[in-house]
């Protein structure tokens, strides 16, 4: 058996004790406290981590259509929370921000369009991006979204017969039937994300995120 991860829980870098969200959603705020729960098996500094969560408003698109855009609403999230949290005198170690969208892509003619998500943290210094899985989404709901210019959110309630499913399974379980949530997905890009903080020596020299991006 190896030693690797017993070394790793047994030299935390760093105490993570409050992280803040930039949403109060049930499935975004089940994906943090799942993701810390995954990070705090190998660095032990994250187990007593909380999670805040603030409800927010951005200037991003109801809809994102591009990772640019996904991106930059993630961002827009993290930076939003972060200043709620200074205004009510509170203080953070991460702010989180989290964008679900569609992100379309040509291979040799032909367009195709997945759903996906893009997790955005900072520690008010360092900032670092991290993305979900992919899953394609059907051509009918593209066409209902994109030319029809509507949320996503209501097109698969109104697919699924259900009333505000992104609060739950989101669109990723409509999809996948309930073999991947939304929950899920935000997770992996969470974990994504929070590398830079949890696995500290190995990111120690990399320059920090391009804040050109807005």
């Amino acid at each position: 058996m190896s030693t690797q991860g017993s070394k790793a829980v047994r030299s935390p870098r760093a105490r993570i004790e409050r992280i803040a969200l930039g949403s109060d959603r049930a499935a975004k705020i089940m994906a943090v406290r799942a993701s810390i729960a995954r990070v705090a098996e190998v660095d032990s500094g994250w187990r007593e981590a909380n999670v805040v969560a603030r409800s927010v408003v951005t200037d991003a698109p109801a809809m994102p259509l591009t990772d640019w855009e996904l991106m930059s609403g993630a961002r827009q999230r993290a930076l939003a929370v972060r200043k709620i949290l200074i205004e009510q005198n509170l203080e953070a170690d991460l702010y989180v921000g989290l964008e679900g969208g569609f992100h379309s892509i040509s291979v040799e003619g032909d367009w195709h369009t997945f759903l996906r998500g893009w997790a955005f943290v900072t520690d008010g210094e360092r900032d670092s991006f991290g993305m979900s899985p992919s899953i394609i989404v059907p051509p009918a709901i593209v066409k209902n979204v994109i030319e029809g210019k509507r949320e996503l959110g209501l097109v698969i309630d109104e697919v699924a017969g259900a009333r505000d499913v992104r609060s739950r399974q989101g669109a990723w379980g409509v999809l996948s039937r309930n073999l991947i949530t939304l929950a899920m997905s935000y997770e992996v890009a969470l974990i994504a994300a929070f590398a830079p903080f949890y696995n500290v020596d190995l990111y120690k020299h990399v320059s920090p995120t391009d804040r050109r991006l807005c």
